[in-house]
């Protein structure tokens, strides 16, 4: 796997090119592979420009002093039931289970793992100061017992794990719509038992009832209202009380799951990806690597060129080579603070919302006065605060408790810790020590804003030499000191928790990312935006793709299917041959 793409760093004055992709992240980097092998366009014709000095975007996998395997930062993992994902980093076809026998995608070779999730009969969660495993709710249930939490539900809610109260909510407002009840009820199935809910929704089928399902409770305030129209707090609120709101919060791992984002949105989400069944992934050489694998498909070809370190400030169509090239663009060389131009007839923007808000707003694209409903459908997505501190250890500690990987959960500010890995030839470990998000995220902000950096340490494996190399990248000493107190909360008093020897601190709030992930405000037509935001302006070559504005959030899944259905419409690229053609794209 080659992560040494070639990134020019420099400048090009009046370069000219049909296609200006801006970001290279994977939704950027997608459709210059596509363009570029589909021989849509020669590679010169296709350049990609980017403010950073990497590529991936939300992506970054790292390896930390001492050790020999990645870490994540960015996202982490995929589902195998998404395809396009899947298919790069696998081969085709997926219905061949030998893998050899594939054939692949890429020239790269990636190595698919699973991504462990350890032993819930191993693995914590921390609620209110009560410390269980987190099997504890089906040990409970499996002795005919409920498992009663310091969370006051209500009664026909009590001994629900987390998974199980989400299941419920989403069974009992489908089967309560008499459309989804009469049309989809043979896939919504309630089990033997009460804590017992399957969901056999195809994608296809959540497309058909999301729009139209109606919330058909008489006595609350949203009766007969679409639950498109509904956030997810609220609608929550609704079903199991205030409590239980907070119980699903908490006992979740991630807050952003139960903001009051699009219910309609939601319902998928939840049982697609926090549901038992779900197979995880990753790859062997870092998460990131599909995005380098994807950059080298595209360098490979001559011409192709990555502009990193160079910011997109602005475009305009009044230029003086308007007769050949539609689109003036203006960037700034970051690493000589000197404006150049490029000129293109097309512009695809493969960028998140914050991203985009930090384009020039008064030229004729963004203007809110020329173009209100773009920039209303910009602002129809939620942008979601995450960060994430890896850290390392001299042993893997967490194994005293029978730990060897998974996640422990807590209502504390870290949220969650990821057991990521050892280095077997010398005991180094690496943890994830808070992936938080939403409202967490102020706490840990008053804290990194903090100038007294954490101290690395040398230990057997790693110089102080290799360890300062790390130091813009270190969280500060009141962070560390703060959540190593935490996960010795979380764990309890039978394990002694070290301090670590080098941290990593990643804030995805920071420009101009703005954001971990994002969520569908309520209110909008998703599937409107959805069409909308690929080309905003019919009479304009600029698109705009990536997770944001996908139904995938969250997942390079989401990014790829906006990218791909993109390409199809606007730039006549056939359904890629290594792609089943049953698989569903969204809308």
């Amino acid at each position: 796997m080659n992560k040494n793409t070639p990134l020019n760093k420099g400048m090009h004055p009046d370069l000219k090119t049909e296609v200006a992709i801006i970001g290279a992240g994977t939704s950027g980097l997608y459709t210059a592979y596509r363009l570029v092998t589909d021989k849509k366009y020669t590679a010169s014709e296709v350049q990609i420009f980017d403010m950073n000095n990497k590529l991936g975007g939300r992506l970054e996998s790292v390896i930390m002093p001492g050790m020999n395997f990645w870490g994540e930062l960015g996202g982490m993992r995929y589902l195998t039931s998404q395809e396009i994902v899947t298919t790069l980093i696998e081969g085709y076809p997926l219905t061949e289970p030998d893998p050899a026998k594939r054939t692949p995608v890429l020239n790269d070779r990636m190595t698919p793992v699973p991504f462990p999730m350890g032993d819930p009969a191993k693995l914590y969660m921390y609620l209110r100061k009560e410390r269980f495993k987190q099997d504890a709710w089906d040990v409970a249930q499996e002795a005919g017992d409920k498992l009663i939490t310091r969370f006051y539900l209500n009664d026909n809610d009590l001994g629900f794990s987390s998974d199980q109260l989400f299941n419920k909510i989403i069974y009992d407002v489908l089967i309560a719509d008499p459309w989804v009840a009469e049309n989809y009820g043979d896939k919504i199935i309630k089990g033997d038992t009460i804590y017992d809910y399957s969901f056999e929704l195809t994608s296809r089928d959540w497309d058909d009832i999301k729009p139209k399902l109606v919330y058909n409770f008489p006595n609350s305030p949203y009766y007969r209202r679409k639950v498109n129209d509904l956030g997810f707090w609220n609608l929550i609120k609704d079903q199991v009380s205030e409590e239980g709101y907070t119980f699903l919060a908490n006992a979740g791992g991630y807050y952003s799951n139960t903001i009051n984002w699009n219910g309609a949105e939601a319902f998928p989400y939840m049982v697609g990806d926090f549901s038992a069944g779900t197979i995880y992934k990753t790859i062997e050489e870092g998460y990131d690597s599909i995005a380098y694998a994807l950059a080298n498909s595209y360098t490979d070809h001559e011409g192709a060129t990555i502009w990193a370190e160079n910011k997109l400030l602005t475009f305009t169509k009044e230029h003086s080579s308007s007769q050949t090239h539609k689109y003036e663009l203006t960037f700034l060389n970051l690493e000589s603070n000197t404006e150049w131009k490029v000129y293109a007839n097309t512009l695809v923007l493969a960028m998140p919302r914050k991203s985009l808000e930090l384009l020039d707003q008064n030229n004729f694209f963004f203007d809110v006065n020329e173009n209100s409903v773009l920039n209303e459908n910009i602002r129809s997505v939620i942008m979601a605060p995450a960060f994430k501190i890896l850290m390392g250890f001299d042993y893997p500690w967490w194994k005293e408790l029978g730990i060897d990987s998974g996640h422990s959960i807590t209502d504390l500010p870290m949220r969650q810790c990821y057991y990521f890995g050892t280095d077997a030839q010398n005991d180094n470990s690496m943890l994830l020590g808070s992936y938080g998000d939403m409202v967490t995220q102020t706490f840990w902000k008053a804290l990194s804003d903090d100038r007294i950096l954490f101290e690395v340490r040398a230990n057997k494996s790693a110089s102080l030499k290799e360890l300062h190399e790390l130091d813009d990248v270190q969280a500060t000493k009141m962070m560390v000191d703060e959540l190593i107190n935490q996960l010795r909360e979380l764990h309890g008093p039978d394990v002694t928790i070290p301090d670590p020897y080098v941290t990593y601190f990643k804030d995805w709030t920071d420009e101009p990312f703005g954001a971990g992930y994002h969520a569908w405000k309520a209110g909008f037509s998703v599937k409107n935006v959805m069409e909308y935001m690929r080309k905003p302006d019919v009479n304009e070559q600029i698109h705009i793709c990536g997770e944001a504005y996908s139904d995938q959030q969250g997942w390079v899944e989401g990014a790829f299917c906006e990218a791909e259905k993109m390409l199809q419409e606007y730039f006549g690229l056939d359904r890629p041959i290594w792609l089943s053609p049953t698989y569903y794209l969204g809308w």
